[in-house]
């Protein structure tokens, strides 16, 4: 998919007070920062924000970060706080790559990837956020009793990303491959804008719910 560019997004992050804008500095600290004890929960390449906002507006007793590395489609994120402030949700805007230099071991209680870049070349498969090797980054920062949901429309990457559990030492709580058929699932669904664009098509979507 190719992202325009908005003219002055990266200025209008850098300057927003919803935006953590040293993330490294918060590793381990991230509850001192959200001033309480609650859970912590992300969102990793989060897109607009529309999934996380949606969370967090129904949470608030739960801590989120939403992180997205394009400043183009951050704002969009930023313009929903600035509409209506949320007191348990911060954004970062940064490489998926250097989670663990954000967040401490067993600091994250849930984490969220939603209609990820499929990175459909075979030799960019470390590049997809489900793959052995970002579920090994995950392993470090999520706590031992912690869980992961994905959803997506793209059956080739959501196969590649059930076959990733095993070698990566995870297991499998829920796995559908048309989770808008599922009304238990569906309890509680927050779409996101790529859910709500594909579903609408006829497009199934898949989720699992994983831990290790």
């Amino acid at each position: 998919m190719r992202l325009r560019n908005i003219t002055g997004s990266r200025e209008t992050i850098g300057e927003s007070i919803f935006v953590v804008h040293e993330p490294k500095e918060q590793k381990g600290k991230w509850r001192q920062l959200f001033g309480n004890e609650g859970p912590v929960h992300i969102e990793i390449g989060m897109g607009k924000g529309q999934f996380i906002y949606g969370l967090a507006a129904r949470n608030p007793q739960i801590n989120y970060v939403g992180i997205e590395k394009y400043s183009s489609v951050l704002l969009r994120a930023v313009q929903k706080m600035e509409a209506k402030p949320l007191t348990n949700l911060k954004l970062i805007r940064m490489e998926a790559e250097e989670i663990e230099e954000v967040f401490d071991i067993h600091e994250v209680d849930k984490i969220y990837l939603n209609f990820s870049d499929p990175w459909p070349k075979d030799r960019h498969a470390k590049r997809r956020l489900p793959s052995e090797a970002f579920l090994r980054r995950y392993d470090t920062i999520l706590k031992p009793q912690g869980d992961l949901e994905f959803k997506t429309d793209n059956r080739d990457l959501f196969d590649f990303a059930v076959e990733q559990l095993e070698p990566a030492g995870w297991r499998a709580d829920v796995i559908t491959y048309d989770l808008h058929s599922d009304p238990q699932l569906m309890e509680g669904n927050i779409m996101t804008e790529y859910e709500e664009k594909f579903s609408s098509m006829g497009n199934p979507i898949c989720k699992y719910i994983i831990r290790r």
